[in-house]
């Protein structure tokens, strides 16, 4: 028998040993180009990082601890709101987000302001679970108060109650666009409604830095970071100019962030919250304390269509949001952005969560990620890019100068716009909507139809989905009396086109165009007898570059002589200036602007603008 060795008596593998594999992979390209992957806040990521040596332990929950497993209460009918929440907490659920219809995050839903929160709460026992309040407008404090008033009335020790009241004046600042009065005035009422509330003995945080509103704006993770950061410090210096001792105010603050479906960015990002705030506390010579730290999964990445891929990345999410330690999770319903979810959609939100926690354990180890060269290396990247953005927050005279003046709307902008422009060309790929769309698909039921979306303030971030423009075509696309369509005139052997056309199927489909893969075509007349009878005057060519420069210019010819108006080639081919010539009117291939592209291909087909 062949005696093999131990794996301690292999020699180390190096980084070198690594490199002269990939060299074979790549084949002469840049590793650089390869294998670097550049983040919206100008971070370099190796794919091959070294391991991190005897590295620090980034302190989350306590050990072996269950995150909070948070369900949303956002139903507007109090009673039904009510059974939801009971539902939730039956099927699993330990914590309840009731959500308020002023607040960014109502989505078009939420508990009208002023709801009897004695219904909605009917039978939950508040001291056996975990609530975050999440209001708007300016009306924390008094939506606070009612919880309060509620708690009291029912003879329950505030101490005993985890409570998370989410008072955050500088988050209803980016949201309505301005003050109510200067940022100093509003400082001092925000401690008072504090104050009123820490005197009658609740222990939860009262104020929350929340990010959801700065990412799902279009925020980079390390502007998230940073704004979060900044607004935890101007709600430390409230505390403190109201006379609070800096330990017990930085006990009082909560921060949330977004958990989005880059699992290593999101383990990341919370990760780096913990050290940044560690950093602050440092600085201003208070004592080290742990961050009471939520996470709530992206709207940002939310589609209506094939929204069961909804599913993946809130599972993404929530797996490194737990992973990378934070307290409490909030899963959005896969149906969120069609409407109100039901108790279907619900209950998945909640059994994604049990399933990381009961069958998974995902939770039972403290910082599982710790010294991995990837998610240490994007840790301390963040933390940086963070730290450099927080200092020119603090620069412009604090958070709540940065939005008032626009800097920082003008700052988050100009990353969306990136953003926006490596979705339009697919280089930032939405499963189901930018690639690979299904036509036709069964609509998950809902209990209302999501309503348009209000404009947003002057002044205010808005918050928007990456999905929005590829859904507007399709939009379009279905309300059009009849399918718009494009001829696939599949050219040569079945291996000369296939590549081609079924990228351009999903081209094409992806702006509401169905173009069916013909199985190719025996002679001429054949594909001229099949343009024909398609009903559509816009063809698209599918074959190989050789096969282009021999045929296209004649097929093209043929299709116009036989009604078509438009003719165009899938690829870009070496051939493309004599193809011009030849009268091809549009190219489609990785890398173009697929959203201007498909409009000028619905305008080919037929549907009016």
């Amino acid at each position: 028998m062949t005696s093999l060795p131990f794996a301690t008596d292999l020699p180390p593998v190096t980084r070198e040993d690594w490199l002269k594999l990939v060299e074979g992979v790549l084949k002469g390209a840049a590793y650089d180009k390869k294998l670097v992957t550049p983040t919206y806040e100008g971070l370099a990521l190796d794919a091959l990082p070294p391991r991190k040596v005897d590295p620090a332990i980034v302190a989350g929950r306590a050990a072996g601890a269950p995150w909070t497993i948070a369900l949303r209460v956002d139903q507007p009918d109090p009673a039904g709101a009510g059974a939801q929440a009971l539902e939730d907490l039956d099927g699993g659920a330990s914590g309840l987000d009731l959500v308020f219809a002023a607040s960014p995050q109502a989505y078009g839903f939420g508990l009208p302001e002023g709801a009897d929160l004695d219904a909605v709460l009917k039978d939950v026992l508040l001291d056996l679970i975990d609530v975050r309040l999440l209001s708007g407008g300016f009306r924390g404090a008094e939506v606070a108060q009612s919880f309060a008033a509620l708690v009291a009335a029912r003879g329950f020790d505030p101490a005993q109650v985890k409570i998370s009241f989410g008072l955050d004046p500088l988050g209803d600042l980016a949201a309505t666009g301005a003050l109510p009065a200067p940022w100093a005035t509003q400082a001092r009422t925000f401690a008072d409604a504090s104050a009123r509330l820490a005197d009658k003995g609740f222990a939860g945080p009262i104020a929350r830095a929340d990010g959801a509103l700065y990412h799902a704006a279009g925020a980079s993770d390390a502007q998230e970071l940073a704004v979060v950061l900044a607004t935890a410090v101007a709600y430390l210096r409230a505390y403190a100019e109201a006379g609070v001792p800096l330990d017990i105010a930085a006990g009082r603050i909560e921060a949330a962030l977004t958990a989005d479906v880059n699992q290593t960015a999101t383990i990341a990002k919370m990760r780096a919250i913990r050290l940044l705030w560690a950093a602050v506390l440092r600085e201003s010579g208070a004592a080290a304390a742990p961050l009471k730290l939520h996470a709530t999964t992206a709207w940002r990445s939310m589609t209506r269509r094939d929204p069961y891929v909804n599913l993946l990345r809130t599972t993404i999410a929530a797996f490194a949001a737990g992973v990378g330690g934070a307290d409490g999770v909030t899963v959005l319903p896969f149906t969120q952005p069609i409407g109100l979810p039901d108790g279907f959609a619900r209950r998945l939100a909640r059994n994604t969560q049990v399933m990381l926690i009961e069958e998974s354990n995902v939770h039972r180890v403290a910082d599982p990620a710790a010294g991995a060269g990837a998610v240490e290396a994007h840790t301390d990247g963040l933390c940086e890019k963070a730290w450099e953005i927080f200092r020119a927050i603090e620069a412009k005279g604090g958070l709540a100068t940065a939005l008032e003046s626009g800097w920082l709307k003008g700052e988050i902008a100009a990353v969306a716009a990136r953003r926006a422009k490596d979705v339009a060309t697919r280089k930032a790929p939405i499963t189901g909507t930018s690639e690979f769309p299904i036509l036709v698909q069964a609509v998950p039921e809902v209990l209302a139809p999501a309503p348009a979306p209000a404009p947003a303030p002057a002044g205010a971030l808005a918050a928007h989905r990456i999905a929005e423009p590829f859904e507007a075509l399709r939009d379009a696309a279905e309300a059009a009396a009849t399918t718009p369509s494009v001829f696939l005139a599949t050219l040569g052997t079945v291996a000369d086109f296939t590549a081609r056309a079924t990228f351009a199927k999903n081209f094409f489909e992806a702006g509401g165009l169905a173009a069916p893969v013909p199985d190719g075509f025996a002679d001429r007349a054949a594909l001229v007898a099949a343009f024909k009878a398609s009903g559509t005057a816009f063809a698209c060519l599918a074959s190989s570059d050789a096969v282009y420069a021999a045929e296209a210019a004649e097929v093209s010819d043929l299709l116009k002589e036989a009604g078509a108006t438009t003719v165009w080639v899938a690829g870009k081919p070496a051939e493309e200036a004599a193809l011009k010539a030849a009268g091809i009117g549009g190219f489609i291939f990785a890398g173009c602007d697929a959203l201007a592209t498909l409009k000028q291909a619905q305008a080919a087909a037929g549907l009016a603008a």
